[in-house]
């Protein structure tokens, strides 16, 4: 269907249909008043008669050059040989210019037919010479004003095009990264499970009905695009279940979460990693166990996380070149872009992960008394 007539036009004209006919039709004004004051004056028609002549005469041809929309998207300007495009819209403009004079030779005669009008046909005829070259450079005009528009729609089409493939890339990307997290932490908890089944077959299936529950959770959350962060410690508070089981009192966890923070949306899945390597490189490498520290407040509207451990000081670093801390970075990367910021910093006796993002709020978050971030705690399975 033709731009003007269509209701969702790609080439961005006013949205309703009768609008931008009636644009269309108004630019026609200015051919009108010309075309009239050429057949008044030089032709000597008079102005009455030069009026009822070309005022039908003109609207009927604005719909005629619509007709150009059609031929142009027939023969394509990129793809068809010159000469065809050539040859196609001349024959057009002659075809439809000779069916504009003929039309005004109808009008013509129909108005001599009256008394205050009588002659008039006489006198246009030795102007259809006129006529026929002014239709004929007006149908070019048409012609060439809806290769524009093809363009124009074109171009954005391609636009629209790119955009939808950039976000479906973006999805499949945040997809398998989620989908690389999942597996990381579910080969090492079968692993563990593994290993209980011969020295504490209960410890076992307990961690088999925790591991079971965890996995149950994260379908729903994966399955989102953000979360809030109270849903996503929720899914820790699971996971540091499974993990008590394996390291127990070896194992502390402390948590200075703002009231506030608590509704920020963040990606699903964007902690555990980072707990878990902090358990992996951290806890597990001391014989006494240690401390994973959780912090999390929303200030100048940004959300800011932090993930600690203590380290051993004798131990080989092993951060380097870790799935979960680098598929973190990459999901902020593709989500936020350089909004984000995800710096590690590594002293003697501690390696800390701090993330920065956009505020997102779910909900009005319910205010501490004032702003503060939570008492520390231990987070308890």
């Amino acid at each position: 269907m033709h731009p003007l007539l269509n209701r969702e036009s790609a080439a961005n004209i006013p949205a309703r249909p009768t609008s931008r006919l009636g644009l269309y039709l108004l630019s026609w004004a200015p051919i009108t008043a010309i075309l009239t004051y050429l057949m008044a004056k030089p032709a000597g028609l008079g102005w009455w008669n030069a009026i009822l002549l070309v005022v039908p005469l003109c609207l009927i041809y604005a719909f005629v050059c619509l007709s150009a929309w059609y031929s142009c998207k027939a023969a394509p300007i990129q793809t068809t040989p010159p000469k065809r495009l050539f040859v196609t819209h001349t024959v057009a403009a002659v075809l439809v210019s000779l069916l504009w004079v003929e039309v005004a030779k109808l009008i013509a005669y129909l108005l001599s037919q009256l008394h205050s009008f009588q002659g008039l046909d006489q006198k246009f005829a030795p102007q259809a010479p006129l006529l026929f070259a002014a239709g004929f450079m007006l149908y070019s005009l048409a012609v060439a004003s809806h290769y524009v528009i093809l363009e124009i729609e074109q171009s954005r089409a391609a636009q629209a095009r790119a955009l939808e493939t950039s976000v479906l890339a973006r999805d499949a990307e945040l997809k398998a990264l989620k989908a690389q997290i999942n597996p990381h932490f579910l080969f090492n908890s079968l692993n563990s499970i593994s290993a209980l089944t011969s020295i504490d077959a209960a410890r076992a299936r307990e961690m088999c009905i925790l591991l079971a529950d965890f996995l149950r959770m994260t379908l729903g959350l994966g399955e989102k695009a953000l979360v809030p962060l109270r849903e996503e410690l929720e899914l820790l508070q699971r996971f540091l279940a499974i993990e008590k089981v394996r390291f127990g009192e070896r194992l502390h966890v402390d948590t200075r979460v703002a009231m506030q923070a608590q509704n920020c949306l963040l990606p699903p899945l964007l902690l555990q990693p980072l707990v878990e390597n902090a358990i992996i490189h951290g806890i597990a490498t001391q014989p006494a166990g240690g401390t994973v520290r959780l912090a999390a407040e929303c200030s100048g509207g940004r959300l800011h996380l932090s993930v600690e451990n203590s380290v051993d000081p004798d131990a080989t670093p092993s951060r380097k070149g870790g799935l979960g801390l680098a598929n973190v970075r990459q999901r902020l990367e593709t989500r936020y872009g350089k909004e984000a910021a995800l710096r590690t910093t590594a002293e003697e006796e501690f390696f800390r992960v701090t993330i920065s993002i956009p505020a997102e709020m779910t909900e009005a978050p319910a205010q501490s008394a004032e702003g503060e971030l939570a008492p520390a705690k231990e987070m308890r399975p």
